[in-house]
């Protein structure tokens, strides 16, 4: 396992200390973060993937369908 060094501000810090007592430990805390972190941007990326799947089957996505599904789904 290797060692990484990381700078925070003091906000940061507190932030880590809150979660470190939520995930057992700062080192576990950042685990976690990183984690989730990339399971978001793998997420993202399966999003633009779809999307870019149905413009290709079905044309560009209409802005006003996007903004009523949006309110029927209260986003």
């Amino acid at each position: 396992m290797s060692t990484t060094t990381v700078r925070l501000a003091k906000d940061d810090e507190q932030i880590l200390d809150r979660l470190a007592a939520a995930y057992g430990g700062r080192s576990n805390a950042i685990r976690q973060a990183l984690h989730a972190l990339s399971a978001d941007l793998d997420r993202h990326a399966a999003l633009e993937d779809f999307l870019a799947a149905w413009e290709e089957q079905a044309g560009p996505i209409d802005d006003e369908a996007v903004d009523a599904m949006a309110q029927r789904l209260g986003l």
